[in-house]
């Protein structure tokens, strides 16, 4: 059995940034388009008037200020409201796989490897663009790997599933380095008519070498002392999109083949489930939670991270014992956390206790606990 580290991470950031105040003045001008169209019915009472949406409302209620998309013109189009993405030819490389190239880049450099290296790679995202082939194997080849490639999907808790499996492969000796990367094109299922949810996701991704510790040659290293995943069904959060809606009868509902959930629920629910599993993964491996130096919890929702913090801590955090990157890059999905240690880690001191958690749909809730080198 050999021990696994992760000796790289990186990081792709779109080009294009959506201020709270840009996204406001497109959706408040579709709802009153909207509500001047529907004037006579909505004074009968057959249509509801939608109700404008304000900076202050989202970040009181998410804690986010801007958000990274890969395209901002087709989003703040109050006529179109959804990002404008080219297809492309099967002869071009995906968009995906060119998101996780980038990050993985950086992860590469990061842990001084080159493609020769790695000998598997997992694409772990909540939305793939197509069934197959496998985006992980387009990302193989295009970066010039041997080996193996597969997809994963968790929702927002796939880059810890995708953890625990590549750690696996290292330990068990099925490969000396995996790449594991999290492309997330957020803004591609989010409704932004949606008052509720219009703002809460942005579009990134991320990277993460995870190898022989005998091998690994990288200033900066965590040992991964152990994972945790658990996974519990609920309906709160969904996205029912798929190959067999062609199938479904005419005239089916569509609103649900985007995101969708019952946000105060998943608040209600998720965060005690996420600090027990900390508590109790800590716990098995004679842990305490006052060692801990660092929390990089999923970026989702500010009031959420502040909560599962003072669960944990009894107290509420200190600044840098859970660092928060959502202000700037919102709900990222997979991404979040691993955006969070991508940039809250330099600094650590050798030996220094860290846990990456998530949490989503599923639900599903992952922890990994790591050890700086």
């Amino acid at each position: 059995m050999h021990k696994a580290v992760i000796s790289g991470t990186g990081l792709y950031t779109p080009a294009n940034s959506i201020s709270n105040d840009e996204l406001v003045e497109s959706f408040n001008a579709y709802v009153q388009q909207f509500n001047a169209a529907n004037a006579a019915a909505i004074a009968s009472g057959e249509v509801e008037a939608l109700t404008e949406s304000s900076s202050a409302f989202i970040e009181r209620a998410s804690g986010i200020k801007s958000r990274f998309v890969i395209d901002k013109d087709g989003i703040l189009d109050p006529q179109r409201m959804v990002p404008r993405i080219p297809e492309r030819s099967n002869e071009q490389w995906g968009i995906l796989c060119e998101m996780a190239v980038a990050a993985a880049q950086e992860a590469l450099a990061r842990a001084g490897k080159t493609s020769a290296d790695i000998d598997g790679v997992i694409v772990a995202c909540s939305n793939l663009q197509r069934a197959y082939p496998a985006v992980a194997i387009e990302v193989q080849a295009a970066l010039g790997i041997q080996g193996f490639g597969y997809d994963m999907n968790v929702a927002c808790s796939s880059a810890t599933f995708g953890l625990q499996a590549a750690t696996n492969a290292v330990q068990l000796g099925q490969a000396r380095a995996i790449l594991m990367v999290n492309p997330e094109i957020c803004t591609g299922h989010l409704n932004f008519r949606d008052r509720d949810s219009h703002f809460i996701f942005g579009d990134a991704c991320t990277a993460v070498i995870v190898e022989r510790a005998d091998l690994a040659t990288a200033a900066q290293q965590f040992d991964i002392v152990s994972s945790k995943l658990i996974t519990q069904f609920s309906n709160n959060i969904r996205n029912n999109f798929g190959f067999l809606n062609r199938a479904a009868e005419e005239g089916i509902a569509t609103a649900d083949k985007l995101f969708v959930q019952e946000g105060r629920k998943v608040f209600k629910e998720v965060c005690p489930m996420v600090a027990e599993l900390i508590a109790s993964h800590l716990a098995e491996n004679q842990l305490n939670v006052g060692d801990v130096k660092r929390f990089w919890l999923h970026q989702a929702n500010l009031n959420m991270n502040l909560l599962i913090a003072r669960k944990l801590l009894g107290r509420d955090a200190e600044p840098g014992e859970a660092p928060v990157i959502l202000d700037t890059y919102a709900n990222t999905s997979s991404a979040g956390s691993v955006i969070a240690l991508h940039k809250h880690q330099d600094d650590l001191p050798s030996g220094a206790l860290g846990v990456l958690s998530s949490f989503g749909a599923g639900y599903s809730i992952g922890s990994v606990i790591l050890r700086k080198r």
